[in-house]
C-alpha cells in the first residue's frame, strides 16, 4: 500500500494527476466514467479524485453512484467553472478548482484521508500535518474566493492545471 494510501483518479487526462503519485498515493486511474465505475466496483481505494468534465457521464453521475453503492469513500471533485449543478456538489465531499494549487488538492486529499480514518477509530485525533488537523471545510466555503481565483487564473493556467509551478 502507498504512504498515502490510493486514489482512484478519473479524469480525461490523467498524466495531470502524477503529482499525487511524487505526493506518496498510489494511482488506479480512468479516463472515463464508466471505467472509472468499473475500478472502483473491482478494487478497493481509499478516496477518489473526479473530474467533473469527462464526456457521457459526468462528474456528478459518477459520485452520485459511488456514493450509493459506497457511501465513505471520500470524492474530490475537479472542475473548470464553479458553477456546477447542486446535485452534483450535494454528493462530494470536497471541490478544487484546477485554476487552485496542487498542494490544495493534496491538503484536501490528505484531510478528507484523515477525517476518514478518524470516524473509523483508526488513527489518533490530530493526525497528519498541522495545517491538516482541522476537519476539512464544508463545500460551500469559499466558493465566491475560488470564483474569483479561477477568473483572475483562467488565462494563465488553463492550459496546465495542477502544475508543479
Amino acid at each position: 500500500m502507498a504512504l498515502n494510501g490510493t486514489l482512484l483518479c478519473i479524469h480525461r487526462d490523467p498524466a495531470q494527476l502524477s503529482l499525487l503519485e511524487r505526493s506518496g498515493f498510489e494511482l488506479v486511474t480512468a479516463t472515463n466514467g464508466h471505467e472509472g465505475l468499473r475500478l472502483f466496483m473491482s478494487q478497493p481505494v481509499d478516496a477518489i479524485v473526479l473530474d467533473y468534465h469527462l464526456g457521457l457521464l459526468d462528474g456528478g453521475v459518477v459520485a452520485a453512484e459511488m456514493k450509493r453503492v459506497k457511501p465513505r469513500i471520500p470524492i474530490v471533485l475537479l472542475a473548470h467553472d464553479l458553477d456546477l449543478p447542486v446535485s452534483a456538489l450535494k454528493v462530494v465531499d470536497a471541490l478544487v478548482a484546477k485554476s487552485d494549487s496542487f498542494e490544495l488538492l493534496v491538503a484536501t486529499v490528505t484531510s478528507l484521508l484523515n477525517a476518514k480514518l478518524q470516524s473509523l477509530g483508526k488513527c489518533p485525533p490530530g493526525a497528519g500535518t498541522p495545517s491538516l488537523r482541522r476537519r476539512p471545510r464544508s463545500l460551500w466555503d469559499g466558493v465566491e474566493r475560488r470564483r474569483s481565483h479561477m477568473a483572475a487564473f483562467a488565462t494563465t493556467e488553463k492550459d496546465a492545471p495542477f502544475s508543479e509551478s
